[in-house]
């Protein structure tokens, strides 16, 4: 496989450990709601969306979160993600990325604002601050493309030039539709490690792997 020309990170589950403790969160919130899910379900069918489809999906099942749903969600962010930590060797890919001279940035479901707190908190927003893309930005988030064909737009890359680096099932389907090589992270114990591979990512479960696989190391 070609060497990359521009690496195009998600932020939670990939850059920072916060897929755990944010969803158990959501099974809370959700429940408040008279929606009953599980952790592992609400892993397996919602991580890596943005809390606004979160909401559409759920509302569309019948049930109502209330017009400050999203609000509420990002209102507790600080005290959710108060001792998140960043995912194990990431900074290790991060200097590989950059001693390699490759361009980078960060494409997120999350709004740039919980980027800064949870990249913030992990000592990462120094390496990321001027490149954060949100799925705030575009119209439509995860398991669309929209947000990975901005990213790379606003680097001044083709779709095609471009490598996603993702751990949930929508990330990696949004970048295969956006016509890039996806780099699936399965090292969480809850990863869904069919549905990565069915959507077409190419998985690996150790952040020391990713280098070799970018042709770097």
């Amino acid at each position: 496989m070609a060497r990359p020309d521009l690496v195009i990170f998600d932020c939670d589950g990939v850059l920072v450990d916060t897929e755990t403790v944010g969803n158990h969160h959501l099974v809370k919130m959700l429940g408040e709601a008279g929606f009953k899910t599980s952790f592992s379900e609400l892993r397996k069918t919602y991580t890596g969306m943005p809390m606004r489809a979160v909401q559409e999906k759920v509302e569309a099942l019948g049930y109502s979160l209330g017009d400050d749903f999203v609000e509420r969600w990002y209102q507790a962010i600080p005290v959710i993600f108060e001792n998140v930590e960043a995912i194990p060797h990431i900074e290790s890919v991060i200097a590989a990325v950059k001693d390699a001279g490759l361009p980078y940035c960060v494409a997120s479901s999350a709004n740039v604002e919980k980027m800064h707190i949870t990249l913030g908190k992990t000592g990462l927003i120094d390496h990321f601050e001027s490149v954060l893309y949100s799925a705030s930005m575009v119209a439509r988030g995860k398991p669309f493309p929209d947000l990975f064909l901005h990213a790379a737009a606003k680097m001044g890359y083709d779709p095609s030039q471009a490598v996603v680096i993702e751990d949930s099932v929508a990330g990696t389907v949004a970048g295969i539709a956006a016509g890039m090589r996806v780099f699936s992270y399965c090292g969480d114990e809850h990863a869904d490690h069919e549905g990565l591979a069915a959507a077409g990512g190419i998985l690996f479960d150790d952040m020391r792997k990713l280098p070799a696989l970018l042709e770097i190391s």
